[in-house]
């Protein structure tokens, strides 16, 4: 049986879905091949290892109970293998076999996490430092997509320094585009910090509020068409699910749709035909190889009404787990159940 290290929470936005996506992640994971180790990262970046049930995770209630934490660190030295636990007798160390970050967003999806587990010689699940950073950034994946010639929106992408010399230029560019637009964060994740701005008023606003959340700013055409995603498993040779459809219940697919509400409705497969079905998945297998992915990832796409074009939206390296996550649900009705995703994500790790 090995020992699967379970890490959870973080300093990100994202912190509470991670919370559910673990607990989610807990309860079907094959109890008879993995004995799971929870270690929870707190909203302010206190490290601590659960001992109670995963259903007290969802809300932070997991915190309530001091007896069942205890302060932890990952340890880079190689040797320990592991963990550092800081009891009251002094440190002890436990062994882990593998990580399964479920860290969504910043401080967890970006390279940071995934970098001190390569330093400590961990597998774990998703993928490596360079393309959890490069898939976090969406100016990055952008230009990437533009090197290989894969369609998407029309886009703009700036710093705070460069905004704050030229913005009235900046704005001009970003009109030129065609109302309305998208405003993101570059590395904020999950639909956080998004507006749709439809007018230059807007659009200004739009800017100012995306800085709250990176130092920068990408700006895209709004899209009008469906939402596909499709999720890709895999190292060497990935594979590619069915696709899904979104329609969301809000004018966009934000944070409170994809994680806290039910008023989407989920199709799988996308009500598209077999031969867009194919296109989509072609894309996805295409983008997680430029990205240089391993693990895991969900690629989003648009299906655009007018002419049926498939056109990228993004990449997400560790993509929410859930009760009404996509990429659990993309897999299952494409033949792999819950318990043998996590089972065949775990394999992978350790490959």
């Amino acid at each position: 049986m090995k020992t699967v290290l379970i890490l959870f929470g973080g300093v990100s936005s994202e912190h509470d879905v991670s919370l559910l996506s673990a607990a989610s992640v807990i309860a079907n994971l094959p109890k008879d091949k993995y004995k799971p180790v929870l270690l929870g990262i707190t909203k302010e970046g206190r490290w601590l290892v659960y001992t109670g049930s995963a259903e007290n995770l969802p809300g932070g209630k997991w915190l309530e109970d001091a007896s069942l934490l205890t302060p932890a660190a990952l340890s880079p030295d190689r040797i320990d293998g592991g963990l550092l636990l800081l009891t009251p007798g002094g440190v002890k160390t436990v062994k882990i076999d593998v990580v399964f970050p479920v860290l969504h967003g910043r401080n967890g999806e970006d390279g940071t996490v995934q970098g001190l587990l390569q330093l400590a010689g961990l597998p774990f699940a998703g993928c490596g430092l360079l393309a959890s950073a490069m898939c976090m950034d969406k100016a990055v994946t952008n230009t990437i997509a533009d090197k290989e010639g894969i369609a998407q929106a029309q886009w703009l992408g700036f710093g705070r320094h460069e905004y704050e010399k030229r913005p009235a230029e900046l704005l001009e560019e970003a009109a030129a585009i065609g109302f309305p637009l998208f405003v993101k964060p570059a590395n904020a994740g999950s639909s956080v910090g998004i507006s749709k701005a439809k007018n230059p008023k807007a659009l200004r606003a739009a800017v100012e509020s995306a800085f709250i959340h990176d130092n920068k700013v990408v700006i895209e055409e709004s899209i009008d068409g469906f939402e596909i995603e499709c999720a890709v498993l895999g190292n060497r040779e990935p594979v590619a699910s069915v696709p899904g459809e979104v329609e969301p219940g809000s004018e966009f697919y934000d944070y409170e749709a994809k994680y806290l509400s039910n008023t989407s409705e989920l199709y799988i497969p996308a009500r598209l035909p077999e031969e867009k079905l194919e296109e989509v998945r072609g894309l996805a297998r295409r983008i997680y190889a430029a990205m240089g992915c391993s693990g895991m990832a969900r690629v989003d796409f648009f299906a655009r009404k007018t002419d049926g074009a498939i056109l990228f939206n993004e990449i997400n390296t560790i993509p929410g787990f859930t009760s009404i996550s996509m990429y659990p649900k993309m897999f299952e009705a494409s033949g792999l159940p819950y318990p043998q995703l996590l089972d065949r994500l775990l394999s992978l790790a350790l490959e």
